[in-house]
């Protein structure tokens, strides 16, 4: 499994890639289309017209490596995006792997509390 830190970003090509593309065809759509670099260790996400294949870039710090996956049954809910790039958290990830449709759900808004910020509900209750 792919170790995903918290610095790792998710860039996906929303058009349709050919998957006869092995290595070098995947870095040239990294550097064109989606306009990253492909050895800065984040994951490039590519897939078919038919969203049955789906292939992972990624550079690990030593070498360059393409992960394929290739559905029996079903497709993968494919997002879109009219400037043919898009980036994914690493929970939209999961969801987009785990064939869910990314455009029926929502982020919601989460409130977090500076760091050395008191809670006021102990000094209400007093």
């Amino acid at each position: 499994m792919l170790g995903l830190g918290a610095a790792t970003r998710i860039f996906v090509a929303t058009g349709a890639t050919d998957m006869r593309l092995t290595f070098d065809g995947l870095y040239a759509l990294v550097v064109g289309q989606l306009q990253q670099d492909p050895t800065s260790g984040h994951l490039f996400l590519f897939a078919n017209k038919r969203r049955d294949r789906m292939k992972i870039l990624f550079f690990d710090g030593s070498s360059l490596w393409v992960c394929s996956r290739r559905m029996e049954q079903g497709r993968l809910h494919w997002p879109s995006c009219e400037e043919g790039r898009l980036q994914l958290s690493r929970e939209e990830f999961a969801l987009l792997i785990g064939g869910i449709d990314l455009s029926g759900t929502r982020k919601r808004k989460w409130y977090r509390r500076p760091p050395g910020e008191e809670s006021d509900v102990s000094t209400k209750a007093a």
